[in-house]
């Protein structure tokens, strides 16, 4: 299919949520919600954690009660899940990346690689006790 056979549609300017998922979602919520310092919006035990991260939010998931869907009428969201481990990157200062080094180390989670890139924005890479791989990077990483 081509782009010229397609109805005309805006494209989109942000990225609403994100999605990781994690078996255990008390260790997740002790990560993102301790660690992290992110606010809670919503839970559902066994089922789901939001956190906001700016004018994002991030889903937790626990894939085995997503994977058949919404069991509420209501809200017909479709069946959904992933194995593995995702990855997600949190938009931080040089600075601050020298912060969260430290907390993260402070708190057991180690830095599984810390770099620059060619064009000199700064990363560093952990990961969650799910194992999904995270990154903190400079935005400028983008530009």
């Amino acid at each position: 299919m081509s782009n010229d056979s397609l109805p005309s549609a805006p494209s989109p300017v942000a990225v609403l949520e994100a999605a990781l998922y994690a078996n255990d979602l008390d260790a997740a919520a002790d990560f993102y919600g301790t660690v992290l310092g992110l606010p809670e919006l919503a839970r559902v035990d066994g089922r789901h954690i939001f956190y906001r991260v700016g004018t994002t939010i991030l889903l937790i998931f626990d894939p085995r009660a997503t994977v058949g869907g919404s069991s509420n009428p209501r809200l017909q969201v479709p069946g959904h899940g992933a194995r593995g481990p995702g990855h997600l990157c949190f938009a931080v200062s040089a600075t601050e990346i020298a912060a969260w080094r430290k907390r993260l180390e402070a708190a057991g989670y180690p830095i599984e690689s810390n770099f620059t890139w060619p064009n000199g924005a700064r990363s560093i890479y952990f990961r969650d006790p799910a194992g999904n791989s995270l990154e903190m990077a400079e935005p400028r990483l983008w530009e």
